[in-house]
């Protein structure tokens, strides 16, 4: 439509926002949203908020228990590459697995879903993965927003952030007030970065190292860097919550951005410290290729990277054995690696009849 003069009409699609990609978005994931429904899901997608009947789940005094997170700048190598059905994955694994640390089984998710150029293609690869995630953490995905940004990002350009609220009985919160020495550290195996550290994993990638995503990983690897650097996370929560329902475990800590250094100490309290035996595991070779780049030191490493363990469960030296069986059972490979001993509720590294050693 015009006037006389015959000026185009200026309207939001003038602007960069496509209402229609929007409707035909939200139409196709409309069959991957209701994939993930629970029982306790009231309604449909659309609403104004999301509905889930807590009185359902079984729980008889319950705490709800939130968390949000990101995927960080991983979100520029699944762009660069247009691989973008597994971050979602990573997403839901940032969010659950972090309510897992206070005890909680996940209930429900919300995702938002920030874009230059709203294409319907992407948006229906990226809520696949979303879904994934949520129907292998046992949670609904039930709402959430879709924001067209035009001038603000390129057009290809996105970013994700996502919600989670799970439910735990009052009397099984854990915060990590149950520690005592002589408790073990069981390592849940991590075999890649997750979605942590890649600002200085591009870094390293790109400027330093001058490599493309399209190489191999390393000299004789049959996997790309592209491949290594997107391989989904872990989603640890169900094998987790399989744990609590089985075992005693004093405390879980979930090893993001910051490594073992930087979340232990947040489960830990300050009376004991967790002593980590650094030859327990073996570092997934990826993460040595991205150090041998740059020269990147041991020590920020640890405080960057998960280095191979992606969870940590403080428990009893009885129940040890039994919870690296009970992970088994659920898929998960798990190990000890360390113990807790009196302290002030520090991470520290030292190999077994030596004295401290780097990580």
């Amino acid at each position: 439509m015009s006037d006389e003069k015959g000026t185009a009409e200026v309207g939001y699609l003038a602007a960069g926002v496509d209402i229609d990609a929007g409707a035909e978005a939200v139409r196709r994931i409309g069959p991957l949203v209701r994939s993930t429904y629970r029982p306790e899901v009231v309604g449909d997608i659309g609403g104004f908020g999301g509905l889930f009947d807590l009185a359902r789940s079984g729980y008889s005094d319950p705490f709800l228990v939130s968390a949000t997170d990101g995927v960080g700048t991983k979100a520029e190598i699944a762009r660069l590459t247009g691989r973008l059905d597994t971050i979602g994955r990573d997403l839901v694994a940032m969010c659950v697995d972090d309510l897992v640390c206070s005890g909680a089984a996940p209930l429900f998710f919300l995702d938002y879903l920030a874009v230059g150029h709203l294409d319907p293609d992407a948006v229906e690869q990226l809520v696949a993965g979303i879904a994934a995630g949520c129907s292998e953490a046992g949670c609904a995905l039930i709402g959430g927003e879709m924001a067209e940004h035009p001038g603000v990002m390129a057009a290809d350009q996105f970013d994700l952030v996502g919600f989670a609220v799970g439910a735990v009985e009052r009397a099984d919160v854990m915060d990590g007030s149950a520690t005592s020495a002589g408790d073990l550290l069981v390592a849940l195996d991590s075999p890649n970065l997750r979605s942590n550290g890649f600002s200085l994993v591009r870094h390293l990638v790109f400027e330093v190292a001058g490599r493309s995503l399209d190489d191999p990983a390393w000299a004789g690897a049959d996997t790309t860097l592209a491949d290594e650097l997107l391989a989904p996370s872990v989603i640890y929560a169900p094998a987790v919550v399989a744990v609590l329902a089985a075992h005693e475990v004093h405390a879980v800590a979930h090893v993001t951005g910051g490594g073992l250094p930087g979340n232990l100490p947040r489960v830990l309290g300050d009376t004991v410290d967790a002593v980590v035996d650094p030859t327990a595991w073996e570092v997934p070779r990826i993460f040595r290729e991205l150090q041998d780049m740059g020269g990147v030191s041991d020590g920020e490493m640890a405080r960057v990277f998960n280095l191979g363990v992606g969870m940590v469960l403080a428990v009893p030296r009885a129940e040890a054995d039994g919870v690296v069986a009970t992970l088994a059972d659920n898929d998960r490979r798990a190990r000890v690696i360390g113990e807790l001993a009196a302290g002030t509720g520090a991470v520290v590294y030292r190999e077994p009849g030596r004295g401290e050693a780097g990580p």
